[in-house]
């Protein structure tokens, strides 16, 4: 018998971590409830949204400008205050693309102490397949003053970090780009610009588990036992630490969660300057 999506979800190492589009639905007008839409189109929002959701740009909210980074503390704490979020608000987030960028913003509230935060599982997908209430009204909500603590180095993994840990039998490099880019052939996503980086290849030693490998065809992730089988067989063993890394940092925040918060792993963390920053760095090691 096939079981359901919320026998699946309480199975994983943090059942918390996800909730279904019906737990959603049911929760529309809890005021302790704050939803966020960030897609990596960022016109999706646009053209109607789960009722109350806010909209999150990805290349305005969630990383500094000029200067390429994650938002620092201040900016982090303005964007949740704006948003009307406090230290209690329950985060529900989710998007397009499988919830890339959704994933990525989760693992920043993962990055700035706010646990309370959770994944809508099939993401904008499925509450669009389901046929489930879309409005155009944009919410507003009263201004708070949020406060966050310092954020955790042991989530994210920077360049001189990686270089390090080349060759270590103990580390385990996830690189969840499609096989074209794992090898070369391109710099980024087919249906992307071919942009990001002067040289195309892999970090050597990684391996090549494309992000996709962990969602069903509906969206949503799969089962506890398959995505184990997807990255034991792969060498990526829970005793290792392990870094992901994609292109720019969102597919890799979505592995990160995979092995995190879905299966458990200790130590992963998310290598957010991938292959845009490492691609590009003079003298940097590089296979294809």
């Amino acid at each position: 018998m096939t079981q359901s999506v919320e026998q699946t979800t309480q199975q994983y190492a943090n059942p918390d971590a996800l909730v279904s589009t019906e737990w959603v639905a049911q929760h529309l007008n809890d005021p302790n409830i704050r939803i966020i839409e960030v897609d990596v189109d960022t016109s999706a929002y646009e053209q109607g949204h789960i009722p109350g959701a806010i909209a999150w740009n990805w290349k305005q909210d969630l990383q500094q400008q000029p200067v390429r980074d994650i938002p620092n503390k201040e900016q982090w704490e303005d964007l949740l205050s704006r948003s009307g979020i406090t230290p209690d608000t329950t985060v529900i987030l989710y998007g397009d693309n499988n919830n890339w960028f959704a994933a990525f913003a989760y693992w920043l509230f993962k990055l700035y102490g706010h646990n309370n935060v959770k994944l809508m599982n099939g993401g904008r997908k499925k509450w669009l397949e389901e046929g489930r209430e879309l409005t155009n009204d944009v919410p507003s909500y009263p201004r708070t003053d949020y406060k966050a603590p310092e954020p955790t180095p042991q989530l994210r993994a920077l360049r001189d970090e990686v270089m390090k840990v080349l060759g270590r039998p103990d580390v385990g490099l996830v690189d969840v780009r499609s096989p074209k880019e794992f090898s070369g052939e391109l710099l980024a996503p087919e249906n992307l610009p071919q942009e990001g980086a002067q040289r195309g290849g892999h970090i050597p030693g990684a391996k090549n588990i494309p992000w996709s490998t962990a969602v069903n065809e509906d969206g949503t992730f799969k089962s506890p036992e398959e995505l184990r089988k997807i990255y034991q067989d792969q060498g990526i063993t829970p005793d290792k630490e392990v870094v992901t890394y994609c292109r720019i940092g969102e597919r890799s925040a979505h592995t990160w969660f995979v092995l995190h918060e879905l299966l458990g792993y200790k130590d992963v963390r998310n290598y957010d300057g991938s292959w845009t920053e490492w691609g590009s760095v003079v003298g940097a090691p590089i296979e294809r």
